[in-house]
């Protein structure tokens, strides 16, 4: 095992075996296809979005690189790299880097870019003195280039320099920033101790939240084994944690990183476990016997009681152009349950229905499912002779009172149900003009 530079710990990898986080000799390789996997004669070598958190080995291997892209990487420093002497452009914008550190021996260096690191100790730009040959510099977006006098001290200390973050250095510019150079690096000077400050601050905090996330993702994990709510919870998690403001820091950089990775990590084992069959089946009772509301995908949905209290109907807005038989309903006494590609929707009713008389319908305009199911006991009246046949009351709006309505998942403790009936699903607006479902 071996420790990373902000403590996280990564296996080495075996027999050349790559391992996120780790820059190998597999790794090199499977980027020189265009060299025919030749990694000592490259001239030109692309690892950009490898999560690499350290730069090792690759000036032992790669001794005539001319072209090095480390771009969106975790890079925290610069090293290892002393030994190329042929390098000509090194890109390592996005990265984690907070000094320019380590290139004197790359003698040929003509362009270096730093975009968008955490560069806060501008006098370190005095380490390319040794580059010769040093003509672009993009330093944009570091805390540095936030100074008074960022760019004189630069053009001032780098007098090879022609071009600092894409605008070109005029003669006149330089003449302006060498008179003012004492005063421009007292000011640098303090500016970078302001920074320093600042820094630690920074890594105390993420360190303090480093530590808050991982008490509270033991919490969650209790709770989760308590109430099996491994889903939602996990859900919660994530809603809760890209909400949460941090500032842009190597530390949330890499805490993010960590996170998406864990996600990562859950999904893949959850899918390993569902093809392997291991995967445990969602509890949709308890132990005692109450029944939970669970809404898995996620849909809208509406109960109603008819006028005459005869029945309940359930209108859950699934897709539009979801297949139908990847629909399954299943209406119990005190319960409906419908299953769509395997995640459930399930909600207790207020009082018992009669699954063998209820009836499902799907709407081939708007998709929804319509569940019709009559109420155990209700005794209906005839109509009275001479009243209103039901042909022409077609023509009439159906009225039902809402009795819930919603498109949250949530959980409620109810009695458990008494037996389980299937039923079998009809289209509703049937129209010749509508294409039928796909």
């Amino acid at each position: 095992m071996t420790s990373s530079p902000y403590g996280r710990r990564c296996q080495q990898g075996r027999d050349g075996e790559h391992v996120i986080g780790l820059l190998t000799e597999k790794l090199v390789r499977s980027r020189a296809e265009h060299n025919e996997g030749d990694i000592f004669s490259l001239e030109e070598l692309s690892l950009h979005q490898q999560e690499i958190e350290r730069l090792e080995y690759i000036g032992n291997w790669c001794l005539n690189l001319q072209i090095l892209y480390l771009q969106n990487n975790l890079v925290p420093r610069i090293e290892n790299i002393n030994k190329l002497k042929k390098l000509q452009y090194l890109n390592l914008a996005l990265n984690n880097i907070e000094r320019i550190e380590n290139l004197q021996g790359c003698e040929d260096l003509q362009k270096l870019d730093l975009t968008l690191n955490f560069v806060g100790e501008l006098s370190s730009v005095r380490s390319l003195c040794h580059s010769l040959h040093l003509e672009e510099l993009y330093l944009v977006g570091n805390p540095c280039a936030l100074f008074e006098g960022y760019r004189a001290f630069v053009v001032a200390t780098l007098p090879r320099l022609k071009v600092l973050d894409g605008q070109a250095i005029e003669r006149s510019e330089r003449i302006r920033a060498l008179q003012d150079i004492e005063k421009v690096t007292m000011r640098v000077e303090e500016q970078e101790r302001e920074h320093k400050k600042r820094r630690e601050r920074e890594r105390t905090e993420g360190e303090k939240r480093k530590k808050d996330r991982e008490h509270k993702k033991a919490d969650m994990e209790k709770q989760r084994d308590a109430n099996d709510r491994s889903v939602t919870m996990d859900e919660e998690e994530e809603r809760q944690f890209w909400r949460e403001e941090t500032p842009f820091t190597p530390e949330s950089r890499l805490e993010a990183h960590s996170f998406v990775e864990e996600r990562r990590e859950a999904r893949g084992s959850g899918r390993e476990q569902q093809k392997t069959g291991k995967v445990q089946a969602r509890s949709l009772v308890r132990a005692d016997g109450r029944i939970l509301n669970i809404n898995e995908p996620r849909f809208d949905f509406r109960l109603a009681e008819a006028d005459d209290g005869s029945s309940f109907t359930l209108d859950l807005a699934l897709y539009r152009y979801l297949d139908t038989s990847l629909v399954d309903v299943d209406v119990q006494p005190k319960c409906i349950r419908v299953k769509v590609k395997n995640k459930t929707f399930q909600l207790v009713l207020p009082d018992e229905v009669s699954p063998d008389s209820s009836v499902a319908r799907r709407s081939q305009t708007t998709g929804h499912l319509e569940v019709t199911m009559p109420r155990v006991g209700v005794v209906l009246k005839p109509r009275p002779h001479g009243g209103p046949s039901r042909q022409a009351c077609d023509h009439l709006p159906r009225k039902a009172t809402p009795i819930e309505e919603g498109s949250c998942a949530y959980r409620t403790h109810l009695p458990s149900p008494a037996r389980r009936s299937n039923v079998d699903m009809t289209f509703k607006d049937d129209n010749d003009e509508v294409p039928p479902l796909i």
